[in-house]
């Protein structure tokens, strides 16, 4: 009897010696749904002359356990958080104001977090014209690995959006420096992409300026992509 009882154990042990250990998962990318990109909310609760309330809605994501909202005041670089375990939460924001937001998703079994698209709008407010969205970058993606063509050039490319859509040209900053110093060339809108010189293994700086018929400018901010 012992000896059975010696050799249960002894399997039991080899049994689950074998078994892996579950290894976490990281958490996903959560998906925006509003207020939408590049657009004026209108759907605030007002909360005096100054502020109203806006709700931001987004898509759960898989092994995600807590998001956590960032809303920046694009004018005067103000953020605001807040965590929470469902698919929307509210925020007061200044009326008439530029906002951008984002969502970062959490998960207390790992360390590492993962953060969504980010997003431009407008809280309705007297505002009565609007500055440009920033422009949205298309090629080459941040931190990307490019091929030069044969003569050695790569294609810069971008988007941009005004609610009064009244944009009448674009700034390009182009250089090995950050942040790029060099403007390389004034567009008048519609053109969208350009063709810069670059050479192999080199790292370079890129951004756009968006600007409208009154003056107004909005900026990408820095991008980077190294030529392979």
């Amino acid at each position: 009897m012992m000896r059975l009882l010696v050799l249960i154990a002894c399997l039991f042990i080899t049994i689950t010696g074998c078994k892996k250990k579950s290894t976490a998962e990281p958490p996903e990318v959560v998906l925006l749904v509003f207020p939408d990109q590049n657009s004026e909310c209108t759907t605030g609760v007002s909360l005096g002359q100054e502020t109203s309330q806006v709700e931001f809605r987004w898509n759960l994501a898989d092994n995600t356990e807590t998001y956590e909202l960032r809303v920046t005041n694009i004018s005067t670089g103000t953020v605001q958080t807040i965590v929470s375990a469902s698919s929307s939460a509210k925020l007061p924001l200044a009326k008439g104001e530029q906002f951008s937001w984002f969502i970062r998703s959490r998960n207390s079994d790992v360390e590492q977090t993962v953060s969504s698209e980010e997003w431009y709008f407008y809280n309705s407010g007297s505002r009565i014209t609007f500055a440009p969205f920033p422009a949205t970058i298309e090629s080459p993606a941040s931190s990307d690995n490019v091929f030069k063509d044969i003569n050695n050039e790569v294609i810069l490319s971008w988007s941009a959006s005004d609610l009064d859509d009244d944009i009448v040209g674009y700034e390009v900053y182009f250089s090995v420096e950050t942040p790029p110093i060099d403007l390389v060339r004034e567009l008048s809108a519609p053109i969208t992409s350009i063709k810069v010189s670059v050479t192999s293994d080199t790292v370079y700086y890129w951004k756009v300026v968006v600007i409208d018929e009154e003056g107004n400018k909005s900026d990408t901010g820095v991008y980077t992509f190294k030529v392979l």
